[in-house]
């Protein structure tokens, strides 16, 4: 079975949790019969295929990106076509409004779409997008959400036209495609002590990452705090602990796969205070839960507080709530018995739910249901 998958970036270019989250369908469904290919967009395509271990990944030029929205040209859309045409069946990836373009010269073909979020801080774009991300949605054989919360919250996917399309797929990690070695040294360059407990977030320091919450929350937190990753807040981020005074907030910036795996391994806990809708799920909550730790994280009514379950993997507390984030971080700090539980659940529902198998399984059935229609 040859699947396209469809989205406006992946590897090499730089990571982001969506391409990750195709990364490990690729990886989970390879097993299972399926050939994958991926089309994307690159500002720098060349070399234009490049041969992964997961998928052959085509790449084409953006020529812009207003909004995060990388748009193509017309040698992207024959690109595309072409690729369509060999496939058995096309996933896409929403959001990206280029792909509904795409969409619209595709061959006729098969199709399935992951639902990965609404489109939150553009609304002037979606507004104006509406018509034509209506009629990518309605062409589709089946539309896949995440967890149930978010398809609830979301205006588009709760739309009654839509309700026969719906499947949920939870996104999951494939152990296997952890390989990295952990890499003890990290300690040393950020002044841990392996006795030391600390509280771990690792993610893009993005503006709806709720990382300002976590820094005020900080001054009542009785551990330190490694915050693991690079992007547009950072300055801000510092600015703000040198005005507070603290000195329990490390900025480990971007950690290799070596140090992200030590740094996973031996913290007591992990905390993820995304406070708005555009955090649609967290892929770096399924790693935590991977490596069984407990968590600490949001209620913003999406896929975080399906990874995260209040009172069974860890605790979900208000967002932009410092008092509350803090309090539910000393509480694991303090009961170290009730981390190790909710730790071990949280390992748990990862090998039932948002593993490779599960994820793989998942996906692998759903390609072959809309093949068989």
């Amino acid at each position: 079975m040859k699947v396209l998958h469809v989205y406006r970036s992946y590897f090499p270019d730089p990571p982001g949790g969506l391409q990750e989250a195709i990364r490990q369908i690729c990886i989970s469904t390879q097993p299972l019969g399926v050939e994958n290919t991926v089309f994307t967009l690159s500002p720098q395509p060349w070399p234009p295929v490049v041969q992964r271990p997961e998928a052959t990944v085509v790449r084409s030029r953006s020529w812009a990106a207003p909004a995060s929205c990388d748009l193509g040209s017309l040698h992207s859309i024959q690109t595309f076509r072409a690729l369509a045409q060999q496939a058995d069946l096309i996933h896409y990836l929403f959001p990206w409004p280029f792909l509904d373009m795409l969409a619209l010269f595709a061959p006729r073909r098969p199709k399935v779409l992951t639902y990965i979020s609404d489109i939150v801080r553009q609304r002037w774009l979606g507004a104006a997008y509406a018509p034509l991300m209506w009629k990518t949605l309605r062409s589709m054989e089946a539309i896949v959400y995440n967890a149930p919360a978010y398809a609830q919250g979301s205006a588009v996917l709760s739309h009654p036209s839509l309700q026969p399309r719906l499947r949920q797929i939870p996104l999951g990690i494939e152990e296997s495609s952890c390989t990295a070695v952990p890499d003890p040294t990290v300690f040393q360059r950020l002044a841990l002590h392996n006795s030391e407990p600390y509280i771990l977030f690792i993610g893009v320091l993005r503006y709806y990452k709720g990382l300002h919450t976590l820094v005020q929350a900080a001054r009542a937190v009785q551990a330190r705090i490694v915050i693991a990753g690079s992007g547009p807040e950072h300055d801000t981020l510092q600015q703000q602990v040198r005005q507070l005074g603290l000195h329990n907030v490390i900025f480990a910036g971007q950690v290799t796969d070596a140090e992200k795996a030590a740094l996973l391994q031996h913290c007591h806990a992990f905390v993820f205070p995304s406070h708005l809708r555009s955090e649609a799920y967290g892929m770096s909550l399924v790693e935590a839960a991977m490596h069984a730790k407990p968590m600490v994280s949001c209620e913003i009514g999406t896929g975080t507080s399906f990874v995260n379950l209040h009172g069974s993997t860890g605790l979900v507390v208000p967002p932009e709530a410092p008092q509350a984030l803090a309090q539910a971080l000393n509480t694991l700090l303090a009961d170290k018995p009730l981390a190790q539980q909710y730790g071990l659940a949280a390992r748990q529902r990862y090998e039932s739910l948002l593993s490779g198998p599960a994820l793989g399984q998942a996906y692998a059935q759903l390609y072959q249901d809309i093949l068989e229609r």
